[in-house]
């Protein structure tokens, strides 16, 4: 068994442990306290960043989670996770990947510096707001392209549909799924209905006592 995941619950490495639910192949997983630099020093011996996923393949290894999503299902033949480079949608399916991160989660994780992990004297409410206001308005082009659409490309659900779900999944922990438009929400909860998200959003929420549970 090669592949190995270290994991925190509710991080960004739910996109990976579910990618490897969905692909139904061998691994072994370590689950981790948040934020593991901290809470497991030892864990720096292994990935110096000290951030996850943290993904380790034979003498590959890896820390984005996106890239980690595209290289299991080109690694292991996961075609239909994919979209062949021929495709029609092919950049799109491109574009969703590198947006899931870059445009979407990356304001999510400004509110929880600022409004969950820094101390009390150093939150910054304003930043929550602005963040806030800003990861709804990056949902416009989601919002529209879901109105006569169930998954991102081809109609069928890919890699994809699990790096932009994750960003969906941190934005209802902060609570602003509330918010979301109803083709939105109604493509969210497709998502949440698949096996093996729900076999893996789960995992590891023993050891994630420091990390965002519920909205307050």
């Amino acid at each position: 068994m090669s592949i190995e995941l270290w994991h925190c619950h509710n991080s960004r490495s739910l996109r990976v442990l579910w990618a490897l639910e969905e692909m139904q192949i061998p691994f072994t997983l370590h689950n981790l306290a948040f934020p593991p630099r901290f809470r497991h020093p030892e864990f720096i011996e292994i990935n110096n960043l000290g951030t996850v996923p943290y993904l380790r393949d034979d003498t590959i290894n890896m820390t984005e989670s996106c890239a980690i999503l595209v290289y299991l299902a080109n690694k292991y033949g996961q075609e239909h996770l994919t979209i062949s480079c021929q495709h029609a949608d092919y950049g799109d399916y491109l574009n969703w990947l590198f947006q899931s991160d870059a445009t979407l989660t990356f304001p999510l994780t400004l509110l929880l510096r600022y409004g969950q992990f820094e101390s009390q004297e150093r939150q910054q409410p304003q930043v929550v707001e602005d963040y806030s206001v800003w990861f709804l308005a990056r949902l416009k082009r989601l919002n529209e392209h879901l109105v006569d659409k169930t998954y991102l490309v081809d109609e069928r659900f890919t890699i994809a549909d699990i790096a932009v779900g994750y960003s969906l999944y941190l934005g209802q922990l902060l609570g602003l799924d509330q918010h979301y438009k109803p083709q939105t929400k109604s493509y969210w909860q497709r998502l949440q209905q698949r096996p093996a998200f729900m076999s893996s959003v789960n995992v590891g929420a023993n050891e994630a006592d420091y990390f965002i549970s519920k909205a307050n």
